[in-house]
């Protein structure tokens, strides 16, 4: 009878099913503007790095991928959400023993007695999950599985980008130090021809002294960008999982057009719209199942209200003779029901169930506020591209005009129509602008990594799929966490 109850009441399971928050999204983007695509192509998932058509790049990604140190943490802290989930689902099964022994004992019934005691025999026990608690705690440890996953791509997404981010600034660095070293290269003709006009007496000494000092000046600035690559080498390295001591990476090769090549490879990024981004980041996927576990427990601590039936059986032998221990007569079985439930604990369930509702409130109000950093991030690095874009345009057009006025002070300087001061003014102008312009595509390499990071690079919340196992109430509304029982 007492199975035929819990059986029948196995249905129920107290607290409230999931329902994901509702969040207010906007239909577009603020700074998206006119300058994205119309119908902008999805980014690749599994190699979003591929855009900037860089195979050194996706070489040390896929180093990172497999290396990395912090992905092998979030990897490892996966594999103890999945081992904590099927902990959860352990619940529903009975547990079972077998004990064997013997005891040698003395009583003083009906005289006194010594003999010996033998026993063996198997012992079962299980707890119906009348009122859910064993479920709820299942679907937590789902959910939690969930969010370990998405935890995980967030982390190698982290890392990707990051890695991305440190080998692009670092080839910004290697144009800048081929800018510096071509710089360096026409500051010493310059000083040449300076020394040159000095010993035929159409210069002034002053002349030969201002070369120089410029040309000492930029050869000092292209030693510092050394320091800048190293230390982005480093990091490099480290995010690869290997030792600084031995990683190096080489410079780019020596190339006047390699600027112009890097501009026009700067990938095109869709942010796509901002309803996409709620299935297209992980750390937002995180969050929203973290609401769903806070959600699952409540209905575990509200169970703890409700009484709990305790279902047992044992069988075996014992019998005072070894000889005998396996006869008939020495057979023994029990079976059992028990039904208990606290009448007071000081408020101890209560503030339980207050503190899981908090928790719930809690994971809501973190789940709105990652949403909301998502969109912050996105419409950031959106501002930051068009900004830059047509800042580059601007600077390009500064470039060429520096460029021809350094030449026409060189050409005045030897007609002699010209002091050397116009030409320093000219020279250090065009380097000024040239370095600014490289450092432009630099920021504008950056903020296409970022804002593929912001967007998700790729990755869909559909791949979590895989992880879901059996999760009965996800998706059913039941917008207050404080109601107590679905049938």
């Amino acid at each position: 009878m007492a199975a035929a109850i819990a059986f029948a009441l196995a249905g129920c399971a107290v607290g409230p099913d999931y329902v994901r928050p509702a969040m207010d999204v906007p239909a577009a983007y603020k700074e998206s503007g006119p300058w994205k695509q119309a119908q902008p192509q999805q980014i690749d998932s599994s190699n979003w790095w591929e855009v900037y058509g860089d195979a050194t790049l996706n070489g040390l990604i896929q180093q990172a991928n497999q290396a990395n140190q912090n992905i092998r943490v979030a990897e490892a802290q996966y594999r103890q959400a999945r081992a904590a989930g099927d902990a959860a689902r352990a619940g529903f099964w009975p547990t079972a023993g077998i004990s064997a022994g013997v005891d040698r004992s003395r009583t003083n019934s009906n005289g006194i007695k010594v003999g010996n005691s033998y026993n063996a025999g198997l012992q079962g026990s299980w707890e119906p999950d009348i009122w859910g608690s064993v479920r709820r705690s299942v679907e937590a440890g789902d959910a939690g599985i969930q969010a370990s996953a998405a935890d995980l791509a967030a982390a190698r997404l982290s890392i990707q980008a990051t890695l991305a981010q440190d080998y692009l600034q670092l080839r910004i660095t290697d144009l800048l130090k081929d800018l510096y070293a071509r710089t360096t290269a026409a500051y010493a003709r310059s000083l040449q021809l300076t020394q040159s006009q000095y010993a035929a007496g159409v210069a002034l000494r002053s002349d030969v002294a201002l070369a120089e000092s410029q040309l000492k000046t930029a050869e000092a600035q292209a030693i510092d960008l050394q320091a800048q690559r190293s230390q982005l080498e480093h990091a490099i390295a480290i995010l690869t999982g290997k030792a600084p001591s031995g990683f190096n990476l080489a410079a780019l090769p020596a190339d006047t057009q390699m600027l112009s090549k890097m501009q026009a490879g700067l990938p095109p990024v869709p942010a796509g719209l901002p309803s996409d981004l709620l299935e297209r980041r992980p750390d937002i996927a995180s969050a929203e199942r973290q609401v769903a576990v806070a959600n699952a427990n409540i209905g575990v601590a509200k169970s703890a209200f409700f009484p709990a039936l305790t279902l047992s059986a044992s069988g075996g032998f014992n019998s005072a003779s070894l000889a005998q221990w396996f006869d008939t007569p020495s057979r023994v079985w029990s079976l059992g029901a028990a039904l208990a439930e606290t009448i007071f604990d000081g408020g101890l369930r209560r503030a339980h169930s207050d503190q899981a509702i908090a928790v719930y409130d809690a994971a809501v109000a973190q789940y709105k506020q990652t949403v909301l950093g998502g969109f912050q991030e996105v419409e950031d690095n959106l501002a930051t591209l068009k900004v830059l874009d047509q800042e580059a345009i601007a600077q390009n057009q500064a470039v060429q005009a520096s460029q021809l006025a350094e030449r026409l002070a060189l050409s005045q300087y030897r007609a002699g129509t010209a002091t050397y001061l116009t030409v320093v003014t000219a020279q250090t102008l065009s380097l000024g602008n040239e370095r600014t312009l490289v450092q432009l595509l630099g920021r504008q390499l950056l903020a296409s990594v970022a804002l593929i990071k912001a967007v998700g690079g790729g990755w869909d919340a559909s791949q979590l799929n895989a992880e879901q196992r059996g999760d009965q109430h996800a998706g059913q509304a039941q917008n207050n966490p404080q109601n107590n029982t679905t049938n």
